[in-house]
């Protein structure tokens, strides 16, 4: 029986990945995917495309959430 705390990370844990899908950038902002969505149209969360792919770099959830952080420090 494998124990769960030395299982292989799930794919939006993964902290060898360097791109997420729009559902794993959701998860680790802790937003829906609709909300997702709408962050990357205003221009709030960088993405880009890969072919017909949306992919989000795994470090721009973090660089938006600072953002977010210093504009309420400052408000």
């Amino acid at each position: 029986m494998q124990n769960s705390s030395t299982s292989a990370p799930t794919t939006a844990d993964d902290p060898t990945l360097i791109l997420l899908t729009v559902e794993e950038a959701a998860r680790r902002l802790s937003v829906g995917r609709t909300t997702c969505f709408a962050l990357i149209r205003a221009g709030a969360l960088e993405s880009l495309m890969i072919g017909n792919l949306r992919r989000v770099p795994a470090d721009a959830p973090a660089a938006y959430l600072a953002r977010r952080r210093a504009e309420q420090r400052a408000a």
